[in-house]
C-alpha cells in the first residue's frame, strides 16, 4: 500500500512537470514564436517591448485561464462520473452547459448584453438555476443518479431548443453567440480570470471535500448508508460543486467538450477508483489537454488559429467512441 501511494505521488509530480512544460509552450508558441528567455523577461522583467506585451498582456492571461478552466472541467467530470456511477458521464449531463448558454443568448437578445465580462454573470446564473431545476425534477431528497441524469437530459433538450430559436430569430444574438459557443481562450484577460476564480475555488473545495463520500457511494447506496455517508447531503454538495466548476468554466470561455469526459476516465486507469487520487490527477492533467489543444490549434492554421473547442471536439470524438466500445466490450 505504501509503495502504491508513493508511486501515485510520484506520478502526480510528473504530471505537474508536464503541465508546467505545456504552460511554457502556451506562452511561447503562437502566430509569432517567442524564445523562452524572452518569455522569462516578459514575465519577470517587463520593459514594454513588443514581445513583453505579447507575453504579459495576451498569452499569460490565456494560459492562466486555460489552467483554471481545464482544472475545473477535470474536477467536474470526475465528480460527475462518480456521482452518477457512470464512467462515460459528462459534466454537461446535469444541463449546466445548456443553462449557461441559454442564459447568455437570452442576455444578448433581450437585455442587450455585449461585454464578455457580462456573459460570465448570465452564464453563472443560468447554470445555477438549471442545477436547482434539475435537482427538483429529479426528486430533491429522493433524487438518484438515474433520475438526475434523465432530468438533466430533458432540461438540456428544452434549453437547446430555446437557444436555437432565439438565435434563428435574432441575427445579432446569432453573430455574437457563434464566437462564444464554439469554446475559445483567445479573448482571455485577467479580469475574466478574477471574476471566475472565486467560484472555481469554492467548487474545487466542495469536490475535494466529497472525495471520501463519493468513494462510499461508488459501492452502492445501501453500503454507503451503512458506512455513515449522508447521501442527500453528498449529492447536493457534489451537484453544487459541478455547477460552480462547470458553470464558471463555461462562462469564461464558452462550452468546451470532452475535457471532463476523457481525462477523468483515463486517470482512473492510473489511480484506480479512489477519488482522493482521481481528483488531483484530473485537476492537473485536464489543463494539460486543454492547453495542449490550444497550442495545437495555433500551430495547425498559423498565422490564424483553430479555436480550442473545435480541437477538443475533433480529438475527443474518436476517443469517446473508443471508450464507449471498450466499455461495451467489458460488459459483454
Amino acid at each position: 500500500m505504501a509503495r502504491t501511494q508513493v508511486t501515485r505521488g510520484a506520478g502526480l509530480l510528473a504530471a505537474a512537470a508536464v503541465l508546467l512544460a505545456v504552460m511554457a509552450a502556451s506562452i511561447a508558441v503562437g502566430a509569432k514564436d517567442i524564445p523562452l528567455d524572452q518569455v522569462w523577461h516578459g514575465l519577470f522583467h517587463y520593459s514594454g517591448t513588443d514581445d513583453d506585451v505579447v507575453v504579459r498582456e495576451l498569452r499569460l492571461p490565456r494560459t492562466v485561464l486555460g489552467l483554471v478552466v481545464g482544472a475545473a472541467l477535470g474536477l467536474a467530470g470526475a465528480a460527475m462520473q462518480a456521482l452518477t456511477r457512470n464512467p462515460l458521464a459528462d459534466p454537461g449531463l446535469l444541463g449546466v452547459n445548456a443553462g449557461a448558454a441559454a442564459a447568455v443568448v437570452t442576455g444578448i437578445s433581450f437585455f442587450g448584453v455585449t461585454s464578455p465580462g457580462a456573459y460570465v454573470w448570465f452564464a453563472l446564473a443560468g447554470a445555477a438555476a438549471v442545477s436547482v431545476l434539475v435537482y427538483a425534477i429529479g426528486g430533491s431528497r429522493s433524487a438518484t443518479p438515474v433520475r438526475l441524469a434523465l432530468a438533466g437530459t430533458a432540461v438540456t433538450a428544452l434549453l437547446q431548443g430555446w437557444s436555437s430559436a432565439v438565435q434563428l430569430t435574432d441575427s445579432v444574438a446569432l453573430d455574437r453567440m457563434r464566437f462564444w459557443q464554439v469554446g475559445s481562450l483567445a479573448s482571455a484577460d485577467m479580469a475574466t480570470v478574477r471574476r471566475v476564480v472565486p467560484f472555481l475555488a469554492v467548487g474545487a473545495v466542495l469536490a475535494f471535500a466529497a472525495a471520501r463520500p463519493l468513494n462510499a457511494i461508488a459501492l452502492g447506496d445501501d453500503t454507503a448508508r451503512a458506512l455513515g455517508t449522508r447521501l442527500t447531503g453528498t449529492r447536493v454538495a457534489v451537484t453544487a460543486a459541478i455547477t460552480l466548476l462547470c458553470g464558471a468554466a463555461t462562462a469564461a470561455c464558452g462550452p468546451i467538450v470532452f475535457i471532463g469526459l476523457m481525462v477523468p476516465h483515463m486517470v482512473r486507469g492510473i489511480t484506480g477508483p479512489d477519488m482522493r487520487w482521481t481528483l488531483p490527477y484530473a485537476a492537473v492533467l485536464s489543463p494539460v489537454l486543454l492547453l495542449g489543444s490550444d497550442v495545437l490549434g495555433r500551430l495547425l492554421t498559423r498565422p490564424a488559429e483553430l479555436q480550442v473547442g473545435i480541437v477538443t471536439a475533433i480529438v475527443g470524438g474518436p476517443v469517446f467512441i473508443a471508450l464507449a466500445r471498450r466499455s461495451r466490450t467489458a460488459e459483454l
